[in-house]
């Protein structure tokens, strides 16, 4: 009776623009206990045990490097990630900065952002071109973020991008400009934190002049008579009709509830909300079959609170098998234990793991702010190439994928620094990605001082850049039929590359080794396998590469 009654008050809130067009009969179908989505029929059953059968396809496996566009309307500011939370942290820098630009956050919240951000100078075709060309097999759009705007056609969230702020369907745009590539589609997920996200603009100012002048965050349709969003209900974007987490307060940590644990004081979602999420995300899966579906989540989406990721996980697949006679979906979750990595891909944000791994798993990480950052591009401070190619070559050796996040202006643009950088990643890959695509992990994944010094992952991931630096002498090996790769970290000054674990009592390779050559070249190097190792000569003409891939054959 409770969950009707919130049904029907949401489908009252919603605008006469949406129930007089494809709106009309979402609601009242979840109120009357039928859900607006139906599962797609087929193995998967929404339930840990059956989702085990999942097999990661043979594309993902090959593909081996990503690049995600992190792009909606909290890019627009310019100043950094989590904005739309940053700017209710009364006394933050995006606080300030938010204040100084558009105004308090009682009177201009980041309802007001998503109406001023455009996306006028977006070029889906020209950003893939140059992503393929930097040897990217796979390109990831956000579909939403902890925001709860949806930059897609969405039938359940009005506060969408084809009906607000740029008026366009971006993930139509970037899966069209993808696929024209030959490049397979994904899209990223992040939404389901609404709830408990957005609890700081609930709050108020506890100093100054607007002291316990309430934020927007409670606002709802009644209250925008005679505004720019006068019919719309900002409930159904901030969704904050509910008591705040006990933790909430003086900026609790959000991880602390992340996993949506109420002894750790978590407000925990309505069923209503939790349906919402799983029909806009099936009709997300509906529209345009993404190829993978990234969850910024612990394990599943609202697990273990609700059915909902179980439920969209089992449709994905399915969906999958409808329309291509096999399973080629990519699911991928964050900090899955054991049994549910395989279930899904694992992903590991900001880090990468220390040992080859049984199943194939992903790095995501980020050239600089996951939003974008005028800061970082000002003081020059993006990954460089190298640092890019580097992790790369690390994560595919321990039988991984690099998803990369390049930040997307709010116009649509990136920026002269991220450009010269894909560039370099092109140049590179142009030469060695032999070494990289369909390749599999050898007996080890490498050698040198680096693994020693590696730090250890912590929660989603967040062990990047805090372990020793990659050196000449860290080699990364991979493997494809009867060739070895050895990817060395660096450039030899001496122009010398001594392989230790190719030595002539290697455990690891018991053959003769008949040929050493450089990727990009013809020629055969000069090579002698000694006690210490396998000592390889390179070019007295070779140009210099922030790594050097080396082919070896039996």
């Amino acid at each position: 009776m409770q969950r009707r009654k919130l049904i029907k008050g949401a489908a009252a809130a919603l605008p006469a623009l949406w129930l007089g067009k494809s709106y009309a009969n979402v609601l009242p179908n979840i109120a009357a206990g039928l859900p607006g989505e139906p599962m797609a029929k087929g193995p998967f059953k929404p339930s840990w045990s059956s989702l085990k059968q999942y097999q990661v396809p043979d594309w993902y496996r090959n593909a081996k490097f990503g690049i995600w566009a992190h792009w909606g309307p909290q890019c627009q500011p310019e100043h950094g990630d989590w904005y739309a939370r940053g700017m209710y942290e009364e006394g933050s820098a995006q606080y300030k900065s938010h204040l100084a630009e558009y105004g308090h956050p009682s009177k201009s919240g980041f309802k007001d952002i998503i109406h001023k951000w455009k996306a006028e100078r977006w070029d889906p075709e020209q950003l893939l071109k140059l992503y393929k060309q930097a040897g990217a097999q796979y390109f990831v759009a956000l579909a939403n973020h902890h925001d709860n705007f949806d930059n897609y056609d969405s039938k359940y969230q009005p506060w969408n991008a084809t009906r607000l702020g740029p008026e366009k369907d971006l993930i139509g745009g970037w899966a069209k400009a993808a696929r024209s590539q030959g490049m397979h589609f994904g899209v990223s997920v992040h939404a389901a934190h609404a709830w408990t996200w957005y609890e700081v603009a609930q709050r108020s100012d506890k100093s100054g002049p607007l002291a316990g002048v309430p934020y927007d965050g409670k606002l709802t349709k009644a209250d925008g008579k005679g505004s720019w969003w006068d019919g719309l209900d900002p409930q159904d974007l901030y969704a904050q009709n509910h008591p705040l987490s006990r933790n909430s307060e003086n900026n609790g940590n959000i991880h602390k509830i992340w996993g949506w644990d109420a002894a750790a004081g978590c407000s925990i979602p309505s069923k209503a909300y939790c349906e919402q999420f799983y029909n806009r995300t099936v009709d997300l899966i509906n529209k345009y079959s993404p190829d993978l579906v990234y969850f910024d989540d612990t394990a599943l989406p609202l697990w273990p609170v609700s059915d909902a990721g179980l439920r969209i996980a089992a449709h994905l697949y399915n969906h999958s098998i409808q329309k291509h006679g096999q399973l080629q979906a990519v699911l991928n979750g964050k900090i899955l234990d054991e049994e549910q990595r395989k279930c899904m891909v694992w992903d590991i944000e900001r880090g990468q793991s220390n040992r080859i791994e049984p199943f194939v798993w992903q790095t995501d990480t980020c050239l600089g702010s996951w939003h974008y950052e005028r800061d970082i591009f000002e003081k020059h401070r993006y990954k460089s190439a190298k640092t890019v190619i580097h992790t790369l070559a690390d994560v595919v050796s321990k039988n991984g994928n690099l998803l990369l996040s390049v930040p997307v202006r709010g116009d649509g643009t990136i920026d002269s620094d991220e450009q010269a950088i894909v560039e370099g990643i092109a140049a590179w890959m142009q030469q060695n990605s032999e070494a990289i695509y369909d390749t599999r992990p050898w007996e080890i994944f490498g050698e040198g001082p680096a693994i020693d010094g590696a730090a250890p992952l912590s929660a989603q991931g967040f062990n990047e850049g805090k372990g020793k630096p990659f050196g000449t002498e860290d080699i990364r090996f991979t493997r494809k039929g009867d060739a070895l790769y050895a990817i060395v970290l660096g450039w030899p000054a001496n122009k010398q590359v001594i392989i230790k674990s190719l030595a002539t009592d290697s455990a690891y390779y018991k053959k003769q080794i008949q040929r050493v050559a450089l990727l990009g070249g013809e020629a055969s190097l000069a090579f002698e396998r000694k006690s210490n190792g396998l000592v390889v000569q390179l070019p007295e003409n070779s140009r210099e590469q922030v790594a050097v891939a080396l082919k070896i054959l039996s």
